[in-house]
């Protein structure tokens, strides 16, 4: 496919970008390129009418780099567990409801997620992402000041507690199994890009549980004003999904949500998701 014939047209100045004249099943080394230096400009990207099998989407997410093992949580297509299948039917299935940076709770979190829409509801579902650059880069200057030495605890607990306590057992068994196999790990408060170089605020509701150092009502305070920081509209951009839509980001310096607004509608998506670097801070 010929890099001439790609349109990346930015929908915010900040976040996300729509790609257009792209056929992601032959997309070719000139047109990766191009959708890779998109990516690193806005971050998320979000390609129509994208006819691929689960085997293709596992072979485009395989240019950005190795992918994730099977997901601990979600279901996976059988005849390629590295994709995960994350569905709704009316109220029935794991919402995603709450702001999160997917799966920091590992030593190594993704690089990238790329989701593909098999089904979209009639109505609602929208997916919003907000980029963790425009989060640091508007706090003010004692605030950068204060955050940037500091270190955090990610636990997979924090995000899917209530999914494990909901089952029938209670579900306690499978939660400290996959503590033990999850450890909680130790994160930068703030995180340098490996690629772009540029800082971003990496904490999230999910999976950040505890900032290093602070007293828990001084952690407590103070990570409660970056994530609602983190999470103002203006850091924004929102997505309306249709059948064979696909969205792909920058897992190091997004934030996402997906809106559980849309019951009792069926909505079902493939992702898989790239292993990334261990996040670092670079003054």
């Amino acid at each position: 496919m010929a890099k001439a014939n790609i349109a990346v047209k930015p929908l915010t100045p900040s976040i996300g970008a729509e790609i257009e004249g792209v056929n992601l099943a032959r997309l070719d080394d000139d047109g990766f390129a191009t959708v890779h230096q998109a990516l690193m400009d806005h971050l998320v990207l979000f390609f129509r009418d994208q006819d691929i099998t689960a085997q293709q989407h596992l072979a485009f997410a395989r240019r950005f780099g190795e992918v994730e093992p099977p997901h601990p949580v979600f279901d996976r297509v059988a005849h390629a567990p590295e994709v995960t299948v994350i569905e709704q039917h009316g109220r029935v299935g794991v919402y995603n409801d709450e702001w999160h940076t997917d799966v920091t709770f590992r030593r190594r979190p993704p690089l990238a997620s790329i989701l593909h829409c098999q089904v979209a509801p009639e109505v609602g579902g929208d997916t919003l992402w907000a980029s963790m650059y425009a989060a640091y880069e508007t706090l003010s200057e004692p605030i950068k000041r204060l955050i940037e030495p500091l270190t955090a605890v990610h636990d997979i607990t924090g995000g899917f507690m209530e999914t494990w306590l909901d089952q029938p057992d209670g579900g306690i068994a499978a939660m400290q199994k996959a503590q033990a196999a999850n450890p909680p790990v130790i994160h930068p408060v703030v995180r340098t890009h490996p690629v772009t170089g540029r800082p971003a605020l990496f904490v999230n509701r999910s999976f950040t549980v505890a900032i290093r150092g602070l007293s828990r009502v001084e952690g407590r305070g103070l990570l409660d004003l970056l994530l609602t920081h983190a999470e103002q509209p203006s850091h924004q951009v929102r997505f309306r999904w249709q059948a064979k839509s696909l969205a792909i980001w920058d897992n190091r310096v997004t934030q996402h949500f997906a809106a559980a607004d849309y019951a009792p509608h069926h909505r079902k998506m493939h992702r898989v998701t790239v292993i990334g670097d261990e996040p670092f801070f670079r003054a």
